[in-house]
């Protein structure tokens, strides 16, 4: 991955097959190689820390994550919204080669506005994944329905040209002999994948797994612009791919780190 990145550019950890950078994604991006990365896996902000509670373990907290989860305010939310989204998908289609895709995972509170940021920034959507969750915390208000899954795009640059891998077989393979479906369902995060630490948004291995099997090979160029605690990273070192993330929170880069270290001891046992 030397020519992706520049010769001066400092790293907050980096191996054989990974490149950390604490950084704001919006300066980091421009800085990588035009058309250098296989796919990218986002994990935006939701902007949901709006002082309201949720359940959690049975108890009751609060929604707030820290200020990356919060924009402007009430009365240009959406406005804001919006154009941060339409800024980094631009960004990372620059950096996206031509027969590479993108994977973006969201609620209702950010979603729609990302579809049609990809549409606006020119690119194609695949497949819209429904990621049914099986343990979602319960609705505190009891004025509508539980909130159980999240929505996970998949899209390609909307060019004649382009031409997205997907590994078909092994998808059938993994469904038991019979086309997956684009509903995918299982549990939250389990405690044995935050072992290094926690992060409010983390994202279960089996999804990346999926994710990265169904749409890299081997000795791909796999990048994530908001990191957070590295599942991206990890599975991708599992399988054989290399990893750029990107985030701005020393705390999430050490969890990232630690639980890259613990991939890479597994890796050579």
């Amino acid at each position: 991955m030397e020519d992706i990145l520049s010769k001066q550019q400092k790293y907050f950890y980096e191996s054989a097959s990974v490149r950390l950078v604490r950084d704001d994604t919006f300066k980091l991006l421009p800085k990588i190689k035009a058309e250098s990365v296989d796919m990218v896996f986002a994990d935006p902000p939701y902007f949901l820390s709006n002082d309201g509670v949720t359940c959690k373990g049975g108890r009751m907290v609060s929604v707030n994550k820290g200020n990356w989860d919060k924009i402007g305010d009430s009365a240009t939310d959406i406005t804001q919204k919006h154009k941060f989204n339409r800024k980094w998908i631009k960004q990372c289609k620059r950096v996206l080669k031509p027969n590479g895709s993108i994977w973006i995972s969201g609620t209702l509170h950010n979603i729609y506005s990302i579809g049609m940021a990809l549409e606006q920034e020119g690119f194609k959507i695949i497949n819209n994944i429904t990621w049914q969750k099986t343990n979602p915390p319960p609705n505190l208000s009891c004025r509508c329905f539980t909130h159980s899954t999240e929505t996970i795009i998949w899209a390609q640059k909307a060019d004649k040209k382009s031409h997205h891998f997907f590994n078909y077989e092994l998808m059938k393979e993994l469904n038991g002999g019979k086309q997956m479906k684009d509903v995918w369902t299982g549990s939250l995060t389990t405690p044995s994948e935050k072992k290094a630490g926690k992060h409010p948004t983390q994202k279960p291995e089996y999804l990346l797994e999926r994710i990265i099997l169904a749409s890299t090979e081997p000795g791909a160029v796999v990048l994530d612009p908001f990191c957070g605690s590295g599942t991206t990273g990890v599975v991708a070192v599992r399988y054989g791919r290399k990893f750029i993330g990107i985030d701005n929170e020393e705390d999430y880069l050490k969890i990232t780190r630690d639980r890259l270290e613990m991939e890479n001891i597994k890796t050579r046992i």
